[in-house]
């Protein structure tokens, strides 16, 4: 069973200031488009031999309308398919970083576990081979007061 995220956005910062620049390179592929159409339309039209002034007359309210909806239709795509894709690069980060935090607050956290389809996996594997001995050596002096612990209070007993 895949486990649902509970919060929308992970890492608002990264992940809008990423949809952002998607959706910026998207506008200008876009008007780069509709710049190379509106200028071979009107090369079309100045070759037409009787209707090209009818074409060039109507030629800017058509392109206009073809921007339009290719925006009102790509941009909004495009969001939300960057919110989707950033979800696997920032749901990582974010759980490195708490995983990081618990390790700097002295627990003792099992190996850092990201889900099967993010990105990073190689990252985690990584922070998992880097932080067991500082994760083992942390473990080592509890254990070793644990028993000293139990073995007091078996002598007081006796």
């Amino acid at each position: 069973m895949r486990s649902l995220r509970k919060q929308r956005l992970i890492l608002p910062w990264l992940q809008l200031r990423m949809v952002w620049r998607f959706l910026g390179l998207s506008a200008l592929a876009l008007s780069l488009q509709f710049l190379l159409l509106a200028a071979s339309l009107a090369n079309l039209a100045a070759d037409l031999p009787q209707d090209g002034p009818l074409m060039m007359q109507e030629l800017p309210g058509r392109l206009i309308w073809i921007l339009g909806l290719s925006f009102v239709i790509c941009l909004p795509l495009i969001f939300c398919v960057g919110v989707l894709l950033t979800f696997r690069i920032a749901g990582p980060l974010y759980r490195f970083e708490q995983y990081l935090k618990a390790i700097q607050r002295g627990e003792q956290p099992a190996d850092c576990r990201i889900r099967a389809d993010d990105e990073l996996q190689e990252f985690c594997t990584l922070l998992n081979d880097t932080t067991r001995p500082l994760r083992a050596r942390a473990a080592q002096p509890q254990a070793a007061a644990q028993p000293e612990a139990s073995g007091g209070e078996l002598e007081r007993a006796a």
